[in-house]
């Protein structure tokens, strides 16, 4: 058990702070994206760090295995490096009870990760994907704030009032409208000063209007002094379409169970996706383990690069083939399985191709002298 317990502080730790990097990285890239769309007044900025919070568990049943893949090589290949692999063998310690410890630990691995796969990750998009929903019931004018200048989407104007209420009405309120010139005539300006107005959506076409009431409205052409003034009791403009932010979460969102229930052939992927997820930690550990066999004067990183390529053509083939059977390319009986058992064969064929040449060279006679 000291040695069980060794090789799990070692390779845990080592996942733990790989996986931190990757997820800082997916995090930061998000991020980014979520700020782009604050800043077009997309997305409420209240609502940006839970939408990341809900997206971690996703990111991470991504993350782990990568990290679990790369946490074997470094800490294997240093074993191997500093000899300490040789040492257990020399003391008695089989290959194969290390590999049974390795793939122990690929268990409780896989167990958290298919939790996070089939539970966690869905019931996150979820709450992501009604957080979303909200953003797409907003108004464009729902950041108004009393007292400042608010500009309209696609530099269509601005918009001031004086007071706003806690059911967004308005109160005061000053609009000004550029509309463009047909032809050779100029931009004409339209200035609305209103008492009060509210944010009005059609029930039908969902279309977007600014309803003012008890007010007037001045337009005209910047530099003439021809302008037009119109008193109103009610005045609507229309506001720009709703480019509110998506989430394609809908098939993400499901639940594991509501998958297992339906024959339709793009959410029966789905769930093969998500069953794959704990299925990598153990070819992932197949993978890694020939893979890590390095000699002293090799260095613990000789065989990362080439590792690293292995598994991006592991996880670049299984999201070809699940796109492929979304689409229809590939029938829907085919599933993700066949393909995890080739990444299976590849594992199992460089654990036993050094041996097996090591076998061949030994039998192999030693040739004759020219004597």
């Amino acid at each position: 058990m000291i040695i069980f317990r060794y090789l799990c502080r070692e390779v845990l730790s080592t996942t733990f702070a790989v996986c931190v990097i990757l997820l800082l990285i997916l995090v930061s890239g998000r991020l980014v994206k979520y700020l782009a769309q604050v800043a077009a007044s997309a997305m409420d900025p209240s609502v940006m760090i839970a939408m990341l919070g809900y997206r971690i568990p996703g990111f991470l049943e991504l993350t782990l295995p990568l990290g679990f893949f790369l946490a074997l090589l470094l800490c294997l290949g240093r074993m191997h490096v500093e000899n300490e692999i040789s040492v257990l063998y020399a003391c008695g310690f089989s290959e194969k009870k290390l590999l049974l410890y390795i793939l122990l630990i690929a268990s409780m691995m896989a167990v958290a990760v298919g939790y996070l796969s089939l539970v966690v990750a869905p019931t996150g998009m979820a709450k992501a994907g009604i957080i979303a929903e909200a953003q797409r019931a907003r108004g464009e004018i729902d950041d108004l704030v009393a007292k400042k200048f608010y500009p309209l989407r696609g530099g269509k104007g601005v918009i001031y009032a004086e007071q706003v209420s806690a059911d967004r009405g308005l109160e005061d309120v000053f609009v000004v409208v550029t509309e463009p010139g047909t032809g050779s005539s100029m931009a004409r300006v339209v200035m609305i000063v209103a008492q009060d107005g509210k944010q009005q959506r059609t029930e039908i076409a969902g279309e977007q209007y600014l309803v003012l009431n008890q007010g007037y409205r001045a337009d005209g052409v910047p530099g003439e002094f021809r302008y037009q003034v119109t008193d109103f009791q009610e005045y609507g403009i229309r506001l720009a379409d709703n480019r509110r932010y998506r989430e394609a979460t809908e098939v993400e969102a499901m639940p594991t169970r509501d998958l297992l229930n339906s024959a339709d052939p793009k959410l029966q992927v789905a769930l093969q996706w998500r069953l794959s997820i704990p299925l990598m930690m153990f070819v992932v550990t197949l993978m890694a383990w020939p893979l890590s066999r390095t000699r002293p004067r090799q260095g613990r990183y000789s065989k990362l690069l080439p590792a690293v390529l292995l598994y991006l053509s592991y996880l670049v083939g299984l999201n070809a083939l699940r796109g492929s059977i979304e689409s229809g390319v590939v029938p829907a009986s085919v599933t993700l399985l066949p393909l995890h058992l080739v990444f299976i064969g590849i594992g199992v064929a460089l654990m036993f191709a050094k041996p097996l040449a090591r076998r061949i060279r030994r039998r192999s006679p030693l040739p004759e002298g020219n004597g």
